[in-house]
């Protein structure tokens, strides 16, 4: 059993998600429409039309593999959304249900690997791509995809996104009926909202100068809000994390909800003048 100092809660001894560590490359994140400071506008991208699901997508993860460019042969992609583009797939429907002309881009670009498939060709992007839908905060998930995927010889990195969308009465209605017996409430997002994340991973000592590994304990750290299905709000705290150990250095336990596996990101820093290395629990 491990149990909360901080809360004194108790929580169940939880499966460790990575068999090994993951090094962290770089991390980007986009927002748009939330009214949260940081929004963007929405970035064009040809092909894709009304929503911000694919944009943000492939924003986020331009962001990464310019600053950290690599062989697109040895790297894969992973991609983690609860329902995917429910904006795209919801004026489909809409204009099917009001008798209007089929439009083929609306089917094209409610598949998430349409957006997988036009990052591989911008970035010559030859490995494995993956789509992913988790009820489940999706760091866990696509850390151990990652961690698997990795485990193929052939695999440097692994670019893992995160993808939510704000949505309508429709979506809401399936977040309600997917959570029931959770608890969980619906995401508090403007019906245009929309989040993205991206995270580009590689095994440690392959110039990543943070690691995450998975950890035994929750001890110390604090208790996040109750999980939101399909969230991505652990993996943009994942991405700030890793902002401010790449500044400070030091550790950082990132918990992304109760009863649920916990990941220490740790990180050497190494202060002007001052060859010794130095850490710092955060």
């Amino acid at each position: 059993m491990t149990t909360s100092e901080k809360t004194g809660n108790t929580l169940p001894a939880v499966k460790s998600a990575l068999r090994s560590p993951l090094g962290v490359l770089t991390t980007a994140t986009a927002t748009h429409g939330t009214g949260r400071d940081g929004d963007i506008p929405l970035p064009r991208l040809p092909g894709f039309v009304e929503s911000a699901f694919s944009p943000l997508a492939y924003e986020v993860a331009a962001r990464c593999l310019t600053e950290r460019p690599g062989d697109g042969s040895r790297t894969a992609v992973a991609l983690a959304s609860l329902m995917g583009d429910t904006t795209t797939a919801d004026l489909a429907s809409r204009r099917m249900v009001s008798g209007r002309v089929h439009n083929p881009l609306l089917f094209m670009q409610a598949t998430p690997n349409s957006v997988l498939g036009h990052i591989s060709r911008e970035f010559r992007i030859t490995g494995q791509m993956v789509s992913l839908s988790t009820l489940d905060d999706p760091v866990t998930e696509l850390l151990a995809m990652a961690d698997l995927l990795l485990e193929d010889p052939e695999l440097d990195r692994v670019l893992v996104l995160g993808v939510e969308l704000g949505g309508g009465e429709r979506p809401a209605a399936v977040h309600r009926d997917l959570s029931a017996g959770r608890g969980s409430p619906v995401p508090d997002l403007p019906e245009s909202a929309g989040l993205a994340v991206a995270v580009l991973l590689a095994r440690p000592g392959a110039g990543a100068p943070v690691t995450v590994r998975s950890t035994g304990t929750h001890d110390g750290a604090p208790t996040p809000p109750a999980p939101r299905p399909g969230s991505v709000r652990g993996l943009l705290d994942l991405a700030a994390a890793h902002r401010r150990l790449l500044r400070d250095g030091g550790t950082h336990v990132l918990v992304t909800g109760a009863r649920t596996p916990a990941f220490r990101l740790s990180a050497e820093r190494r202060p002007e003048g001052n060859e010794t290395e130095t850490h710092a629990d955060q």
